[in-house]
């Protein structure tokens, strides 16, 4: 969602990641939005704010999937192997998606 920014009033895409063992802020400015727009600026814009979207949408991908290859190598270290059941339950099933 394009939030105001509290410090100079250009809209930015936010993220925020909280957990009991930390946060995270993931975001990206945006370009302020003019009152007026021709169907080209506009286009123009929503182009713009598809880009932001993916860029922080890969960037919280790659942040919950560190998180989650840590979460995993503690397990092992703890019990020496991995629990299939309780990652299902913490990060859901895994769908390999097709390419094609």
């Amino acid at each position: 969602m394009a939030q105001q920014s509290n410090s100079d009033h250009n809209p930015s895409l936010k993220a925020n990641y909280t957990s009991p063992s930390g946060n995270q802020k993931f975001e990206h400015p945006l370009n302020a939005l003019p009152v007026e727009l021709s169907v080209e600026e506009k286009t123009a814009y929503l182009s713009t704010l598809r880009s932001a979207v993916t860029c922080l949408q890969e960037e919280v991908n790659t942040f919950l999937t560190s998180r989650m290859e840590e979460d995993k190598a503690i397990a092992v270290q703890r019990t020496g192997v991995i629990d299939d059941k309780k990652e299902e339950e913490n990060y859901g099933e895994e769908v390999v998606e097709d390419e094609n």
